[in-house]
């Protein structure tokens, strides 16, 4: 079932929607790269540009973090 969170980007409030099993792997990636979340929220935020959504943006940047760290081609 899809959840939604809130955090503070850049001084702004936002929401986005994730499955938990999502944001538990968002929460374990911070923690290995010795980050906050917000940190790594913003991370993906700013790189997603202005067309994608922070929800799609979240999904995969997991989904490219877990193909790297099984030695699969990230997804383009």
């Amino acid at each position: 079932m899809i959840r939604k969170y809130s955090t503070t980007l850049h001084g702004h409030r936002t929401s986005f929607s994730l499955e938990p099993a999502f944001h538990d792997e968002l929460k374990a990636i911070a923690d290995e790269r010795g980050l906050p979340l917000a940190a790594l929220l913003r991370e993906i935020d700013d790189a997603r540009g202005v067309d994608g959504n922070l929800s799609s943006a979240l999904r995969l940047f997991v989904l490219e973090w877990l193909k790297r760290k099984n030695g699969e081609q990230p997804v383009s």
